[in-house]
């Protein structure tokens, strides 16, 4: 069971919840629906939404008697909600990467994934087979996490080097492109970051014969020419790891309106394990460990310069995979995200693990430790007269720390962006804001999921001035993360909906599209959707559609 020590064991799910629901159907491989489908509408989906509500996923688990082990390993599934006049169609398509042909030709996994090693090909011969095992591992382009935007064009991505072009009105894929053709990185995170102007920021690790090097990224909004992809990328900044042969884990990082925040987390890459995996025959994930005793290092990188500061800004060992804003204010940066005080529950995403029921899955979710929403305040300005072994923090009515703990070290304690009410729906992950508005600003609402399970089972939405929750929950429904769509007449920052596709596991084919007035948090349509579909991870809303 996860527990944390002292007043932190509140923050795990040490409590043993029992009788979960099964949700392995939300782990099951599913058809696409290549050609529009319409939906039946309950209740009234406001007028004024018109474009597509965009979602990424895996979708197909296996290939003839070959399985995918992880989560993350599912084949991409790209879903649309077609949003017009209060009406709403539904297609899906896989998406045609390298892999997924691959994989399809053959009937069998030929590609490795996160957590699946692809085996030889038996219509190899024996020394071909052998000789096999000591090729490098080649990246996959099973681009399942999201979609993001460059140049105004949409791309699907996972963390490797490899994105696709797709078009947001057919689903179709138009362009494999690859980041290291552009910039010196071996991949980029599927979170990137968007500057009013249209500038994007992502981050990516190199490897090298001298190790390992984070990169800051940007990506300039112009485009040369109709075929630009990512022509005018560049490195702003490279950073050295604490260790260069453990490199930290990231899934995503922070943006504030002058910094790039790169929370360096012990979710450690055990370098020499993952390259030696294919010959040891071991997945890219068995290279992944948690290390505790390390403590998370906030590094800040001037976004106009690319000057990384000196100061470091340390905490306890927590992990994030999700950042919720970050803005300054009064020469303090304040960093809010959804952490966890253990980085072990990769692991607990098997897909054997998703797939139990009973005790044994009561037994999986006991060894999840929750996510919860935290403030971080960073101070801007500390110099070699900054005092020592005082706390820096002199905003009124926060409960943050930061002492400055020798020349270019502070040490930050968060505090908590939540009352105790959360602990009754598991914490927050996925977090959302009004993005385009309130990004690198300061705000007062974020929307989450609540994690009574292994997945999103309630919609949340937190109030910073009060730490009040609204909630949309209702049993046996499991809702994706909620995108929130700003109305055109918008005065107030919670004006417009909240998009999420919630599905049923108990109900074939008992899927639907949820819009939820995002200030009241009260529901006003849905659109069943008759299909069954897999739980995915993000989506974004497209509104030129």
């Amino acid at each position: 069971m996860c527990t944390g020590t002292g007043t932190e064991a509140k923050d795990c799910s040490s409590t043993l919840r029992k009788g979960l629901e099964t949700i392995a159907p939300l782990v099951r491989s599913v058809d696409e629906t290549p050609e529009p489908i319409s939906t039946e509408v309950q209740g009234t989906i406001p007028s004024w939404i018109n474009g597509n509500f965009l979602r990424n996923g895996p979708g197909k688990f296996e290939f003839g008697d070959t399985h995918f082990n992880h989560w993350f390993d599912g084949m991409s599934m790209l879903h649309q909600f077609n949003i017009q006049n209060g009406q709403v169609t539904y297609k899906s398509r896989f998406l045609q990467s390298d892999a997924y042909k691959k994989n399809s030709e053959r009937d069998r996994i030929m590609v490795s994934e996160f957590g699946t090693l692809a085996l030889p090909d038996p219509c190899k011969n024996f020394f071909q087979r052998f000789l096999s095992r000591f090729e490098m591992m080649q990246p996959t382009d099973n681009a399942n996490v999201s979609f993001v935007k460059y140049k105004g064009d949409y791309y699907v991505s996972t963390e490797t080097n490899f994105m696709h072009k797709v078009d947001p009105g057919s689903l179709e894929s138009l362009e494999k492109v690859d980041w290291s053709k552009f910039i010196a990185v071996n991949g980029a995170t599927a979170h990137p970051h968007y500057d009013p102007d249209g500038t994007v920021y992502n981050m990516g690790n190199s490897y090298g014969p001298k190790g390992a090097l984070y990169n800051i990224i940007s990506v300039p909004p112009e485009r040369t020419d109709a075929k630009d992809t990512l022509q005018g990328a560049k490195v702003l900044c490279s950073i050295v790891p604490q260790n260069k042969g453990h490199p930290s884990y990231y899934h995503s990082f922070a943006m504030s309106e002058n910094y790039v925040v790169f929370i360096e987390q012990p979710i450690k890459m055990d370098l020499l394990k993952i390259i030696t995996g294919k010959i040891r025959g071991k997945n890219l994930s068995e290279g992944i460990y948690w290390d505790p005793k390390q403590e998370t290092v906030f590094h800040l990188i001037d976004k106009h310069t690319g000057q990384v500061s000196s100061v470091k800004y340390h905490t306890k060992a927590i992990s994030t995979f999700h950042q919720i804003n970050a803005f300054e204010e009064d020469g303090f940066l304040m960093l809010d995200m959804c952490c966890s005080d253990s980085g072990e529950s990769i692991n607990n995403y098997l897909i054997q693990n998703l797939r139990k029921s009973g005790e044994a899955l009561d037994e999986v979710y006991s060894n999840v430790c929750s996510v919860y929403p935290r403030r971080f305040v960073l101070p801007l300005n500390v110099t070699n007269d900054t005092p020592t072994d005082q706390n820096l923090n002199t905003r009124p009515s926060s409960q943050a720390t930061s002492v400055k703990m020798s020349k270019d070290k502070v040490f930050c304690q968060h505090e908590d962006l939540h009352g105790d009410d959360l602990h009754q729906y598991g914490g927050l992950e996925f977090p959302q804001i009004n993005y385009s508005r309130y990004n690198t600003r300061p705000y007062r609402y974020f929307y989450g999921c609540g994690f009574i399970h292994l997945v999103g089972d309630s919609l949340l939405k937190m109030d910073l001035r009060d730490k009040s929750l609204k909630v949309w929950q209702q049993k046996g429904f499991f809702p994706s993360e909620p995108i929130f769509v700003p109305s055109p007449d918008a005065m107030e920052e919670d004006d417009g909906v909240i998009l999420s596709v919630v599905l049923t596991p108990s109900q074939d084919k008992g899927t639907f599209l949820l819009v939820l007035d995002a200030k009241t948090y009260e529901e006003l349509g849905r659109a069943n959707v008759p299909v069954n579909m897999a739980y995915g991870f993000h989506g974004t809303f497209d509104a030129s559609a």
